[in-house]
């Protein structure tokens, strides 16, 4: 006796639950017929009568009960199956790292980035030094310049432009600078203004974000990224992008870890949503 393939089981049981084959049709995307042809090739496979067959419908023989039953068994079992799949898929966590300003980004359009039925989570990693991919560290990185490592596949994205800001509201004096503290600027542009107007500088933060809430309440000027200043309604630039800091940056991933199906699909999706906002961050004003 052949085996049955599972699919003219699940007709089966369609047909079973629900007494004759338009019924079982309005759930499966086949025909009466062609319900009606696999039924009596099921049938001939088992060399068994199923049904007895009426005008009202098809009812169970004694043997088709039997199987019924065994088959309740088995849909019951591939349901947990399925949930066991679903929980394993479901503890994936992608680890992205990046700097303050390219994480709010993401942050902001993480719509774009996933979706509820997404079988990952992501968890975001902030640090101004640059993601260890190379020992996994992290499984995605952005990073500000080309790696050095030879075991990372690299994307090339758009550059990233500086300038300065201060509130729309108040207007500074222009001698009045806010800035990251020194030894929390590790990053060219958070050196800059310590580097170019030390005397000028009247407040100091040590995380980035909180410089920006020191240029919306009006303390002074700053530096920030385009991407950040330029879709900030509070702020507006003074003066053009500071071309010396404007520099390239790096969608990264482990080569062990690039044709994994979670990890490819966020880049992807990485790396289309900052494509969109590259005019942003290049520095060109109504790129969005």
């Amino acid at each position: 006796m052949k085996n049955a393939p599972w699919d003219l089981y699940q007709i089966f049981v369609a047909v079973a639950r629900q007494g004759g084959l338009t019924g079982a049709a309005s759930t499966l995307a086949l025909s009466p017929a062609t319900i009606g042809r696999r039924m009596l090739e099921l049938e001939d496979m088992l060399a068994t009568a199923l049904f007895v067959r009426s005008q009202a419908g098809y009812a169970l023989t004694p043997e088709g009960q039997s199987l019924f039953e065994h088959l309740r068994d088995m849909e019951s079992a591939a349901r947990k199956v399925d949930g066991w799949r679903m929980e394993k898929q479901q503890a994936v966590t992608i680890r992205i790292a990046a700097g303050t300003w390219m994480v709010k980004l993401l942050c902001d359009n993480i719509a774009a980035l996933c979706a509820d039925t997404d079988p990952f989570r992501l968890d975001f990693s902030i640090s101004e030094q640059r993601a260890r991919l190379a020992y996994r560290e992290a499984d995605i990185g952005i990073r500000a310049f080309a790696p050095e490592e030879g075991n990372l596949a690299t994307r090339r994205l758009s550059d990233s432009a500086y300038a300065l800001y201060r509130s729309r509201v108040s207007r500074p004096a222009a001698d009045r600078w806010v800035a990251v503290n020194r030894d929390e600027a590790v990053s060219a542009y958070l050196r800059w203004p310590h580097d170019n107007h030390p005397d000028d500088i009247v407040f100091t933060v040590n995380r980035p974000t909180a410089l920006r809430d020191l240029l919306v309440a009006g303390a002074g000027i700053g530096l920030l990224p385009c991407m950040i200043g330029d879709r900030d309604p509070q702020l507006e630039r003074v003066g053009e992008c500071i071309r010396e800091l404007q520099h390239g940056q790096w969608l990264l991933v482990n080569n062990a870890d690039r044709h994994r199906r979670e990890i490819r699909t966020v880049t992807e999706r990485m790396a289309r949503l900052l494509k969109g906002y590259a005019p942003l961050m290049t520095g060109k004003l109504g790129g969005l």
